[in-house]
């Protein structure tokens, strides 16, 4: 079966990074430090602040509703991959399934200002600023929340 979307030229990942939190929303800002840390060498200031801004509101989403009924034990798994031109943000869950593109779809039809919700405005922020947002379940016990963000020039 053949693809109705354009092949993506093969670009060799450039340098991987992983870091395993517990379900804290305290370690919020452990994670922010480690991101700016491994990210500023790569990332435009503008690209680094949204990526930061996206990774805020994927962590929290994941401890406040994915691992809403788990124990603080249960660890969140965070990978970033930088390529030539995108990073990839990966958040690992192991709560329920979430059907991310509906969710966004029903937002979308209610034309409601994102500020104005008390609640899943951070998917908003999540699809604005990102280039892809995909929300999968990879087995039984396992979930990623992928954001994927092209890279601006930089210089």
């Amino acid at each position: 079966m053949q693809s109705n979307y354009p092949r993506k030229k093969h670009q060799s990942l450039v340098k991987p990074f992983q870091l395993t939190v517990k379900t804290e929303i305290v370690a919020l800002e452990n994670i922010l430090i480690w991101f700016e840390t491994i990210a500023k060498p790569y990332l435009a200031p503008k690209v680094l602040w949204e990526c930061k801004l996206a990774l805020s509101e994927g962590f929290t989403n994941t401890v406040l509703y994915a691992h809403e009924n788990l124990p603080a034990t249960v660890p969140i798994i965070i990978n970033v991959n930088f390529y030539p031109t995108w990073v990839d943000i990966l958040v690992w869950n192991q709560g329920p399934f979430f059907d991310l593109k509906a969710k966004l779809r029903e937002l979308q039809q209610q034309n409601v200002h994102p500020l104005d919700l008390e609640s899943d405005r951070g998917l908003f922020f999540m699809d604005k600023l990102t280039d892809e947002l995909d929300y999968i379940r990879v087995d039984h016990q396992r979930n990623c929340l992928k954001m994927k963000k092209r890279l601006i020039n930089q210089g």
